[in-house]
């Protein structure tokens, strides 16, 4: 059975937003009571907070599909309908957001990070909000927007400061247990280890964590072994540490040879050129392994490399190898950046800023923007005083002026949205605005009857 999980589609729908209530105060000897419809509920939004003590993506394994609850529709009375609950979604520390497409959407590090993914539809006013001075008595009211739907990869990245990496078998999760708390598996065939293990080490006043890559043989980075699908694990962390098995009888294994191997692989991973590396020769409590040790660590050191001669059976370097690591992750967060205060940074439309753009397609002519395409959504096309309504607030954003310009004429195809979505009517111009001047029953737009079409 699964029981560790770090990459996962997530199928996140935010909540809809609830429709405006279109109604009229009714009560005895108050026969003008006034429109008292109100407003729809926001729909729920979906966020995800990373868990310090969620540690594997398993739950949305198992549930990928998740749903905010809705807002609740508005009432007469003046009773606006109740806001739909936000869904969190609790996530690893290290998890990174990103689209089906490789797009980075949010890098979650740090407990109590809080990443948006789909925000929930706004509720539809009421006719109560929509009444004015001269639209006393609106007989519609908006429709709520639907709330955001998509679907995210949730790929989990380990935060860990020091990674071991090393051969199957070569005693890496032997170390984590050893110098940590953590009790992984560990048993004398290969690839025992099927998951990252973690331990927290503590050497003088440094505390750090220590994490093993399971899986990584030639190939590794095509896909081989288990190593794609973990290296992504060593991508934070401050330090390699190479565990190197001085007692293989594996035939064409050496310390040295498998050393080049694992470097070959990382570099054909990349992105970990710039992470120091220590050596830890492990399992020298082995006669010959401590003899293959001594011959060894000459060649190593005139590499530049820092070794450590360890043995996990009977703890011998580990203190040596544990403050080394330390020093290392000391030095890198000394010269990591100081953490910035956040800045609120706001960016006010400009007067003059367009708002909607106009494109000719052929025949046709789109209108692309998301104050227009948000009218559109709270639009009841079944109401025609909401359709008169909508004409009317195209025609002051200056839609009608743009499509004029571009050459439009009356019954030409004008598509208002992107995609498959969008809304297709043939266009007329409006020769008189101001539906709420304009009297007839509630409801109603006298200005979309054919009749009158006919004769204007």
């Amino acid at each position: 059975m699964t029981t560790f999980v770090d990459r996962v589609v997530l199928h996140a729908a935010a909540g809809d937003g609830g429709n405006g209530c279109a109604s009229v105060h009714r009560e005895k000897f108050k026969p003008l009571g006034g429109p008292d419809g109100g407003d729809g509920g926001n729909g729920g939004d979906i966020v995800l907070v990373v868990d310090p003590q969620v540690t594997t993506l398993l739950d949305y394994h198992h549930g990928p599909h998740r749903r905010a609850t809705s807002g609740k529709q508005g009432q007469g009375n003046n009773r606006d309908g109740a806001n739909g609950e936000t869904l969190v979604l609790p996530v690893p520390d290290g998890t990174v957001v990103t689209t089906l497409d490789g797009e980075v959407l949010a890098d979650l590090v740090g407990a109590g990070t809080r990443y948006v993914i789909a925000h929930g539809g706004r509720g539809g006013l009421g006719n109560a909000a929509l009444a004015s001075t001269k639209r006393k008595a609106p007989g519609f009211a908006l429709l709520g927007e639907p709330g955001d739907a998509l679907d995210v990869v949730l790929e989990l990245k380990t935060v860990a400061d020091i990674a071991l990496v090393g051969f199957p078998s070569a005693g890496k999760s032997s170390l984590v247990g050893a110098l940590s708390a953590a009790k992984p598996k560990i048993a004398d065939y290969p690839f025992t280890t099927l998951v990252p293990n973690l331990g927290v080490v503590q050497a003088g006043d440094v505390r750090f964590t220590v994490a093993d890559v399971p899986g990584l043989i030639p190939g590794a980075s095509q896909g081989k072994g288990l190593g794609l699908e973990f290296l992504r694990h060593v991508e934070r962390c401050a330090a390699l540490v190479h565990v190197l098995d001085c007692a293989t009888i594996e035939p064409g294994r050496d310390p040295l040879t498998d050393l080049d191997v694992i470097e070959a692989e990382l570099a054909e991973y990349g992105g970990l050129a710039d992470r120091p590396r220590l050596v830890a020769l492990n399992k020298v409590d082995v006669p010959d392994a401590r003899d293959l040790a001594d011959m060894v660590r000459p060649e190593l050191e005139a590499r530049g490399l820092q070794v450590l001669e360890v043995s996990a059976a009977t703890r011998e370097g580990l203190r040596e190898l544990s403050f080394a690591m330390a020093r290392v992750v000391a030095d890198a967060r000394a010269a990591a950046p100081a953490a910035e205060p956040e800045r609120i940074v706001l960016r006010p439309r400009g007067h003059k800023e367009q708002e909607f753009t106009v494109q000719r397609e052929g025949d046709r002519f789109r209108v692309l923007g998301d104050k227009p395409w948000r009218w559109v959504r709270q639009t009841d096309f079944t109401n025609d005083e909401a359709v008169g309504y909508l004409a009317d607030r195209l025609a002051r954003l200056g839609v009608e002026d743009e499509l004029l310009k571009q050459g439009a004429q009356a019954g030409d195809e004008v598509v208002i949205g992107a995609g498959d979505n969008a809304v297709v009517f043939d266009w007329e111009p409006t020769l008189e605005s101001g539906a709420e001047l304009l009297h007839g029953p509630r409801g109603s737009d006298i200005r979309l009857e054919p009749e009158r079409r006919r004769t204007r």
